[in-house]
């Protein structure tokens, strides 16, 4: 069952579509469901992907379609087989969907270490991050410091993409709190009891630590680069 925003969503993108054949910019439905930030909307469509009523089109930043329309809001006698019915798209769109810039905010949580453990988190504010970056789940970003994943290809000052999450698979880049106190950007690597944090970048060593001192807060998802 849906939540109400959710409901509301996928219905103002049908609306839309039926009556343009243009999906909604995030700004439009930020508008349209009263909500303070594009990163609630980028949140309710991740879900409604997860969860199989849309999908983003690839290479193209605002272009949904919706798959299934929740079941309340179908005719009564078309219920029943309501789950697996794929909602009606209009079959003579005004025009193609166009390419967008959409951009959406995501919370920029101070610096963390591509080298030895610093302190992390230490403020918030907001980093505005194209939506065609970012995947389904929750984001948030970080400023990297240091040059121990160079050979990564991530480099001192970039801004690593962070897809909230508390469990990692093996030679995945995650961001690992140790301690409770420090944070660091490296590979993961579990080897019984004890976690190995690998940096990408010959002349540092690797870090190993008691599993019950690192906690995974999120793993990779994409990289942004200022050039001066």
């Amino acid at each position: 069952m849906l939540t109400k925003k959710q409901h509301e969503l996928i219905q103002f993108i049908q609306q839309r579509l039926e009556e343009t054949g243009i999906s909604p910019s995030f700004e439009e439905m930020k508008e349209a469901l009263d909500l303070k930030s594009k990163s609630g909307v980028h949140r309710l469509i991740s879900a409604l992907e997860e969860r199989g009523f849309i999908r983003r089109l690839p290479n193209r930043a605002r272009a949904l379609e919706v798959l299934k329309q929740p079941e309340d809001a179908l005719p009564a006698a078309a219920r029943g087989a309501a789950s697996d019915v794929v909602s009606r798209t209009t079959s003579a769109p005004k025009a193609a969907p166009e390419p967008a810039n959409d951009v959406i905010e995501i919370p920029l949580h101070g610096r963390i270490a591509a080298g030895m453990p610093i302190e992390a988190l230490e403020g918030q504010s907001s980093l505005p991050v194209p939506a065609a970056l970012l995947g389904p789940g929750e984001h948030f970003a970080l400023e990297v410091s240091g040059d121990s994943m160079v050979e990564a290809g991530i480099f001192d000052g970039d801004f690593a993409l962070i897809r909230r999450t508390d469990s990692a698979r093996d030679g995945e880049i995650v961001v690992a709190l140790v301690d409770n106190e420090e944070a660091t950007l490296k590979y993961l690597h579990k080897d019984g009891g004890m976690v190995r944090l690998d940096p990408a970048n010959s002349s540092y060593s690797p870090q190993v630590y008691q599993s019950g001192q690192v906690q995974v807060q999120g793993k990779l998802a994409g990289l942004l680069r200022r050039y001066h």
